[in-house]
């Protein structure tokens, strides 16, 4: 591979290329063939996204904005250019974004007779419920805080991250006065149920009961007129931590998160409707930069409409899928004695996490069973896995725990779980500072005839039974002796803060995934220059490793053929004359989210199939601890490439990735059969088990 090849590749910018993913959330909210509570919870989730985006992307290109020219040149990227491309992109997308909440899917609920009302259309007797509600419910929650402008020497209040502010303005013919009033979403439901009326739905929404009700707030002002906009800061969310690893470490953690909240501002969201000179006074006050500002709609903190109430029928919302049973897998025995006999693949959310929740249950109170040793990122908010871990170390079984402390806004919940596994007698480990441990891995050793046999369980996706109702991942129990003998010694490594390098089975990073990744693509090319029959396929999250994708596009050039499914981020680009002509990518975005990583090498027809915790980005190849499986039983192999076939024949979900970035959807022609994977796959299993 020359140096001109890799200079010259074409490449997206990875931020740009997020951006364009969370465009294709907002194609759902658009698409009229999703139920309708469904499109709001989709503006919800793009919302959601895009907050998250600001505190941590468009932070650190903040931060390498300020970098001399030579740091520019190393980066490949004017980061100043992109901050202002990541502008004139997100202020399109929240125009979109206004335009389908407030002209597309309002009037399609008043077409079901729900109506999302604001202050200003209430009537008589409805106003009179929300003043009621107002006085017992929300009053006791508000503090307003009166800005003196002008007044020197008095700082602006410090707004904090992602919550909502109403900016107020009384006004009288003699004085203007302001004040700063948060509002408590933290503390109250966003929305109110108002009563019913011949037989019409109406919702308000808490911002606008405090618009209706803001004379009794400031009553003790004379004033001709009120106004109030709301306003929203997302701030730096990066964090600082002391690389020294000590006992203090997770003291240290807990003190940058406190800091999170106020970082510097990335964003402030405001309404488009605020008077030009409110929004100057506020703009002067907290001293912003005219690149954070960004015009919005009149609702902020949009996330909160995942929790929009339904009070329609059943076809507002997705039709509930039954998590399907394992074909020969059965709760009502032991499971050890099941995997002992063959593997299991378990395909989430199709097929239930009740599988992965018995496995650890019978191995904390199976008196064979001598040791568990687990790796945790993140966790549901009751965690049943924390329950059977912590119910194994009192039946006395030695339970090891490792967990990731850095799970980004994970950290907090992850420090509270470390404490309760300390105090319930299991043995927390919280990895090494300079790498996260990603990989979602599990080994239980059980004393069998006199030995120790082990049985594994190893996952694309989270332990996290709240999550895995709505993530699209794989999870395979096994007692493959390769593979436990991996696992083994990527444990004791873990237990030691060293890594292990020459495993048999398994890839793991940061030591071997690079040079693993570049020899199964290098035996492709070699198959394709032998005039043979090469191909990959290659599922993830996202694709962002410039190395790696330079090693695509020689591949492709070398004849080898690549499909690839990328959800999120997709830094190469398809279809590049000299590149990648070769290569065809989708995205799927679809009612479950789809997080698995598979991959599938040709092999000159004796295919490899991997399984991983891992995106082909930098940070998973080089800079955490991350886990690729083989999948060794041939009938698990046809299910994985199954699964992955009625992925790739999408055409009601997938959209086309192209050096466009378009996001059109998958094209299907006169007569085509309509074809969607979740719910083909859904059905797929059902069929297969029954």
């Amino acid at each position: 591979m020359s140096a001109s090849f890799k200079s010259k590749a074409p490449l997206i910018n990875r931020e740009i290329s997020w951006l364009y993913f969370n465009e294709r959330v907002l194609q759902e909210a658009a698409d009229k063939s999703v139920p309708l509570v469904e499109r709001l919870r989709f503006l919800a989730i793009f919302s959601s996204n895009l907050d998250e985006f600001y505190r941590v992307r468009v932070a650190t290109l903040n931060r390498l904005a300020n970098v001399n020219t030579k740091a520019k040149e190393l980066l490949g990227f004017n980061p100043r250019k992109v901050l202002q491309e990541i502008k004139n992109i997100v202020v399109k997308l929240e125009k979109r974004f206004e335009y389908l909440y407030e002209h597309e899917i309002i009037k399609e609920l008043a077409e079901q007779k729900i109506f999302i009302i604001n202050e200003k259309q209430l009537n008589v007797n409805r106003g009179h419920f929300v003043r009621q509600y107002f006085h017992d419910k929300v009053l006791p929650n508000l503090v307003p805080i009166m800005l003196d402008a002008g007044v020197h020497g008095k700082p602006f209040p410090e707004l904090k991250d992602r919550r909502i502010y109403f900016l107020i303005k009384l006004s009288d013919k003699k004085k203007v006065r302001y004040a700063l009033l948060e509002v408590p979403t933290k503390r109250l439901n966003r929305f109110l149920v108002l009563p019913d009326s011949n037989n019409l739905k109406f919702v308000i929404l808490l911002d606008d009961i405090i618009r209706y009700c803001l004379d009794e707030l400031f009553f003790i002002f004379k004033y001709d007129s009120i106004e109030a906009y709301t306003i929203q800061v997302t701030r730096d969310a990066e964090i600082d931590i002391d690389t020294n690893v000590s006992e203090k470490f997770i003291e240290n953690l807990s003190k940058s998160l406190q800091k999170r909240s106020k970082g510097k501002p990335m964003r402030l969201l405001y309404d488009s409707e605020i008077p030009f000179d409110m929004l100057t006074y506020l703009v002067s006050s907290m001293s912003l930069n005219n690149s954070v500002l960004i015009p919005g709609n009149r609702y902020h903190n949009f996330k909160d409409f995942i929790g929009f109430p339904n009070v329609g029928g059943a076809s507002l919302e997705y039709q509930s899928l039954t998590p399907l049973t394992v074909s020969g897998l059965d709760l009502g025995v032991s499971i050890f004695n099941q995997i002992a006999k063959r593997d299991y693949l378990i395909s989430l959310p199709y097929q239930s996490f009740d599988y992965i929740i018995h496995f650890l249950r019978e191995a904390a109170i199976d008196p064979k069973v001598v040791e568990i040793s687990i790796t945790l990122y993140r966790l549901a908010e009751n965690s049943k896995i924390i329950n059977a871990l912590i119910n194994a170390a009192k039946n006395g079984k030695r339970v090891n725990c490792l967990i990731e402390l850095k799970a980004r806004f994970d950290e907090e919940a992850n420090i509270f779980w470390s404490s309760k596994l300390e105090e319930g007698g299991v043995n927390v480990n919280f990895g090494m500072l300079a790498y996260k441990v990603h990989s979602k891995i599990c080994l239980v050793s059980r004393k069998e005839r006199g030995r120790l046999a082990y049985y594994a369980n190893l996952a694309t996706g989270n332990y996290n039974e709240k999550s895995a109702g709505s993530y699209c991942d794989h999870s395979i129990f096994t007692v493959h002796k390769g593979i436990t003998t991996d696992l083994k010694q990527l444990f004791r490594g873990l237990d030691k803060k060293t890594f292990y390098k020459d495993y048999k089975f398994i890839v793991t990073s940061p030591l071997e995934m690079r040079a693993s990744i570049y020899e199964l693509i290098n035996q492709e090319i070699k198959y394709a220059e032998s005039g043979k029959n090469a191909y990959m396929i290659l599922k993830m999250n996202s694709l962002s490793d410039e190395d790696v994708i330079t090693k695509l596009y020689e591949a492709s050039n070398a004849g080898v053929k690549i499909q690839l499914i990328i959800r999120g981020m997709c830094c190469l680009v398809p279809n590049v004359k000299g590149y990648s002509e070769n290569i065809k990518v989708i995205s799927i975005i679809d009612r479950f989210l789809e997080h698995a990583r598979v991959w599938i090498f040709g092999n000159d027809g004796e295919e490899k199939i991997f399984l991983s915790s891992a995106d082909w980005m930098t940070r998973n190849i080089d800079r955490r601890v991350e886990v690729s499986f083989p999948i060794l039983d041939p009938a698990l192999k046809s299910e994985i490439w199954d699964i992955i076939n009625i992925q790739l024949r999408d055409n009601s979900k997938a959209r086309v990735i192209s050096p466009t970035n378009d996001n059109k959807y998958v094209r299907r022609r006169k007569n085509d059969d309509s074809y969607r994977a979740q719910l083909d796959t859904y059905n797929y299993l059902k069929h297969k088990d029954s």
